[in-house]
């Protein structure tokens, strides 16, 4: 390759770089404030309160208007599930990225 379509090679690698790390700094500041509400929705999941909702819920006792999409298992279950195949992900890329450094 020539030295000039090298680096504007380089260049679109830099700006995709760029652009991909401020997008995940970003998301990740979110992710992590998200920790807490992760945590709470978890527990309240596999509480006897949820169960008590759930079947009044689903015996007509709330409010018709009432939003209760975290009375659908599916709903939380999810979220969560999807919280932790990122946590993997996230450290599968830091335990590829460590490996690299220290070859």
């Amino acid at each position: 390759m020539e030295q000039i379509e090298r680096i504007k090679t380089m260049e679109e690698h830099l700006n995709k770089a760029t652009a991909a790390v401020k997008a995940l700094n970003d998301a990740l500041d979110l992710y992590t404030e998200a920790q807490e509400s992760l945590e709470i929705i978890d527990d309240y999941l596999v509480s006897d309160e949820w169960e008590k909702d759930f079947a009044d819920s689903e015996a007509g006792r709330l409010p018709s208007d009432l939003k209760c999409g975290v009375l659908s298992e599916d709903g939380i279950w999810d979220v969560l599930d999807t919280s932790r195949e990122l946590n993997c992900q996230m450290l599968e890329i830091v335990a590829t990225r460590m490996r690299r450094e220290n070859e």
